[in-house]
């Protein structure tokens, strides 16, 4: 994300950065004029929300449909609709319980004042979301927003256009423009504003321009980033339901999901039946090969060609490519459609090694001990999910213990990004901040500390002149 040389400008003579800035203007303006919300306020929004995207679920599957050239309307009503609206029946329940002020331990020598914590909302928030979850990575950050008290500025991909119009209308229908808007532009004029808070989720290259556009004005970001997530399997559980799992998480919208498990570490002796699962339950998953409805399209041309590109490279770096499931050959069928693919004998010198993929290629490492397994994912960047198949025993404990990542699913993948009470964001590489469950309405709010003096406390006692008491009292408390 670089900052144009010229910057364009609207058709009332005004750049994005101008354009911008009058509506951060506005919104603060008006959070400053109207104080925080109550939380019958909040919930009124939140439940408006909820009911206009009840209400849009099938124009959301088809401008999505749209916009990928093919989507399953499944997996966009299970993984957009239903996450947001989950999420948001998450909010209501529990906002009057986040929002309560929470008592806090006093100073001994202060004991007959008081201590707590208020919740206040931090003002304005921006959003900055990408294109591979379009209604639910750019909406669960906004409905967080409301329900913490903020007004909201979203500025959604270039390349989903149909689904931002419908977005930019359902919210202009909802909301005024000083609460909740939507804006499209330049992408570094927006983040170089003085927000309150930034919500930017995306690659881990244009996070850094983020980060470094927001320090200019000391705003505080949670980045969402992605990352190679692993998926290791235990010694005799490539089973059925394993390598289903593991299919549906690398398959789910063509693989172009942020937690999607990037690659699978199996033991060495099962590397042959794993992938010999992989294909018959591929195409058990997708009966009419990857022309099937519920097989999803490369979003553009340009994230198409990477996938050719990073399979090209593999080839000439000696990797065995398999393509999987019925008559892979067919995605030459339709636009932008890549086979699901798995890729043997993969090196350090490969960049599917290395890239994220964001693609349906499955990379399989094999490893002997489990403790290889470990050395293999800690030797590179922090992820943001990982994925562990096999018993509650010693291994299983120690992947959990000497792994650092954002989230894990055990005996499974994707889905613990749907448990609305749990913290949802990366460590390191993949990201900072969290904006799901208390964590995420904590992180858009402010805890504003109180104390309250009481009409006696021994710091009373503490001033000048000082004198013996004082030293009686000083050594008292410093025993």
């Amino acid at each position: 994300m670089t900052t144009p040389t010229h910057e364009p400008t609207t058709k009332a003579g005004l750049t994005d950065r101008e354009r911008f800035g009058a509506i951060l203007a506005a919104q603060r303006s008006a959070q400053l004029r109207d104080g925080a919300p109550s939380l019958e306020k909040r919930r009124r929004d939140l439940r408006a929300f909820k009911a206009a995207l009840i209400s849009r679920r099938r124009a959301i599957e088809d401008a999505i449909n749209t916009d990928f050239g093919n989507r399953s309307r499944h997996e966009t009503a299970m993984m957009e609709v239903l996450g947001v609206v989950q999420g948001i029946d998450y909010l209501d329940r529990n906002l009057r319980s986040f929002m309560r002020p929470t008592r806090r331990r006093i100073a001994l020598q202060l004991r007959h004042g008081s201590n707590h914590i208020e919740y206040q909302p931090l003002g304005v928030v921006g959003v900055i979301s990408p294109w591979n979850y379009p209604v639910n990575l750019s909406l669960m950050p906004v409905v967080t927003a409301i329900a913490a008290g903020n007004r909201v500025m979203l500025k959604p991909s270039k390349y989903t256009p149909v689904t931002n119009a419908l977005l930019t209308a359902m919210i202009a229908e909802l909301y005024p423009e000083e609460q909740v808007t939507v804006v499209s532009g330049d992408g570094s004029a927006f983040s170089s504003l003085a927000f309150d808070h930034l919500v930017f989720t995306g690659s881990s290259s244009v996070g850094r321009a983020v980060m470094k556009a927001a320090s200019e004005n000391l705003v505080p970001v949670t980045l969402e980033l992605g990352g190679k997530s692993p998926t290791i399997v235990a010694r005799g559980r490539v089973t059925d339901k394993t390598v289903e799992s593991i299919a549906f998480g690398k398959l789910l919208s063509g693989g172009q999901t942020c937690i999607a498990p990037d690659y699978a570490l199996v033991h060495e002796s099962e590397v042959g039946a794993f992938v010999q699962r992989y294909d018959a339950l591929v195409k058990a998953a997708y009966p009419d090969g990857p022309t099937s409805v519920d097989y999803t399209s490369i979003i553009n041309q340009q994230q198409y060609d990477t996938l050719v590109e990073l399979i090209a490279d593999a080839r000439a770096h000696g990797a065995t490519v398999i393509e999987v499931g019925h008559r892979p050959q067919d995605a030459a069928l339709r636009p932008r459609t890549f086979p699901p693919t798995v890729v043997l004998g993969v090196t350090d010198e490969m960049r599917i090694a290395h890239e994220e993929i964001f693609g349906p290629i499955l990379p399989i490492f094999p490893y002997g001990m489990i403790d290889d397994a470990i050395d293999y994912v800690n030797q590179r960047p922090r992820p943001l999910a990982l994925y562990y198949f096999g018993a509650k025993d010693a291994d299983r404990r120690a992947v959990l213990d000497r792994t650092t990542s954002g989230n894990v699913t055990l005996n499974g993948t994707i889905m613990h990004v749907g448990q609305d009470d749990l913290p949802f964001g990366g460590v390191g590489e993949s990201g900072m901040g969290k904006y799901h469950g208390i964590e995420g309405f904590r992180t858009l709010s402010h805890p504003k500390g109180i104390y309250t003096q009481g009409r006696w406390n021994a710091a009373n006692l503490l001033r000048p002149p000082f004198g013996k008491r004082s030293d009686r009292l000083l050594d008292f408390f410093l025993r």
